[in-house]
């Protein structure tokens, strides 16, 4: 009989597993290849090292980021914990001191029954319950076993992702719904039209633009699959109106074909969010809000992610996990997926798919019912995301407002302060019930 689980992995959240899963009274082994063996992003052994950025995004409870925070301090995480006690002044943002911060997690976990293995996992076997939660950078090996667990075609090996703008932020006076030649359902895309003066102008700034830096861990054959819009631009002044931008088949409010046109498509069910087709890109994300922004539709469109290609391991997580983070079938459900290899982007995001999992992975062991959280709150919507949105389209995701059910408050203030109201009243009620 199983008695304890493995956790692949000592980053963000790994660490939070590894928490939960020990106040929980489970015996747990967590294991890290670093510094045995380094990853090409991190340049320390430390736990939960912070790659990019000692940013953990902005505090205030009426942003997503801000109500995320808060729903994983009501759940006792550890990270949010660490955090809070290592913090660094930033204004209204969450930033800690980078190496007082992993100290401080990994001094927590020390204090606990957690057995630490410094060592590289190879394969993962079928007999424990194991929450892999290994990063964007996982090892060839571990990658191979990976594949063998799901099918080679889940594991993707780079992020690349278009921009995902707020619906309500679309000036839909300057849009239209329609499929290309009438196919597909009448409002499967928002289109947005450009005529030639319009075009003219955002094809100049988007072949000037600034573009984020390639890291020396990233490969070329990044731009094979998915050419950045940018460098397809730049092979000519039509080269995306042939591309992304074409608007043929096609015909606005006045039965009129548009000079250019960008389409975008729903990012989930409710319509709340739409992604620019076409549109990956390796623009900075400050050019990216100035370019995008010429478009007439998107001239106060809300970024709720922008775009990104970059080195990054990740499952097609709708065709694999469920909201607990747990494989969907067979008898591999005693196998987990967190973090960013799970298909969420963000360190906050991260430190939240490892609680959930490590919660659902102790509630397997002993057969206790599943933990989903509300779908109210910014932790249920994306756990419910990452497993419920189109496999075909799959791309990782971050924390936002989008995700949420939505709530008819015109005033944008007022409509977010009432999505965290009614997300933090909704997880309190769950735990009050017990259901953790």
């Amino acid at each position: 009989m199983i008695k304890k689980v493995k956790i692949i992995g000592a980053g963000l959240a790994g660490c939070e597993a590894a928490y939960q899963l020990s106040k929980r009274g489970v015996e747990t082994e967590l294991y890290e290849m670093r510094p045995k063996r380094m990853t090409p992003a991190h340049r320390t052994g430390n736990f939960a090292e912070l790659v990019c950025s000692n940013s953990l995004k902005s505090e205030d409870v009426e942003t997503s980021s801000g109500l995320l925070k808060e729903e994983l301090r009501i759940m006792d995480s550890l990270i949010l914990k660490c955090a809070d006690k290592t913090r660094v002044p930033a204004g209204s943002s969450l930033s800690v001191d980078r190496e007082g911060f992993s100290l401080k997690v990994k001094e927590e976990l020390l204090k606990r029954d957690i057995k630490i293995i410094c060592e590289e996992v190879k394969d993962i076997d079928g007999e424990s319950i194991w929450i892999v939660a290994s990063g964007p950078l996982t090892s060839e090996p571990l990658t191979r076993s990976i594949e063998r667990l799901t099918g080679k075609n889940t594991l993707y090996f780079f992020d690349a992702a278009a921009p995902i703008v707020a619906a309500d932020s679309i000036d839909t006076d300057n849009a239209f719904f329609a499929s290309r030649y009438g196919k597909g359902e009448a409002d499967d895309y928002l289109n947005c039209p450009m005529n030639k003066e319009q075009y003219s102008a955002f094809y100049e700034a988007l072949v000037s633009a600034d573009c984020s830096p390639v890291k020396d861990f990233e490969g070329s054959e990044v731009f094979s699959g998915c050419m950045p819009v940018e460098v397809m631009a730049k092979r000519g002044f039509d080269a995306i109106r042939f591309g992304p931008m074409k608007p043929v088949g096609l015909y606005d409010k006045n039965n009129v074909r548009p000079y250019a046109v960008v389409q975008l498509r729903k990012e989930n069910r409710e319509a709340t969010m739409y992604n620019l087709v076409g549109f990956q890109t390796h623009l900075t994300f400050g050019e990216q809000k100035r370019v995008f922004s010429m478009i007439p539709a998107l001239k106060n469109a809300e970024f709720l992610r922008y775009g990104v290609m970059h080195r990054n391991s990740f499952v097609n997580a709708p065709a694999i996990l469920t909201n607990t983070f747990a494989l969907k079938t067979g008898e591999r459900k005693n196998i987990f997926i967190a973090g960013q290899l799970s298909g969420v982007e963000g360190y906050v995001e991260s430190a939240m798919s490892g609680l959930v999992a490590s919660i659902n992975a102790a509630n397997t062991l002993m057969n206790k019912p599943p933990f989903i959280l509300p779908a109210t709150t910014i932790s249920g919507a994306l756990s419910k995301y990452i497993s419920e949105s189109d496999s075909r389209y799959f791309q990782p995701m971050n924390g936002n407002y989008g995700l949420l059910p939505p709530i008819e408050i015109k005033d944008k203030k007022l409509r977010k302060s009432a999505y965290a109201e009614r997300a933090l009243n909704d997880l309190k009620v769950m735990l009050t019930e017990g259901r953790n």
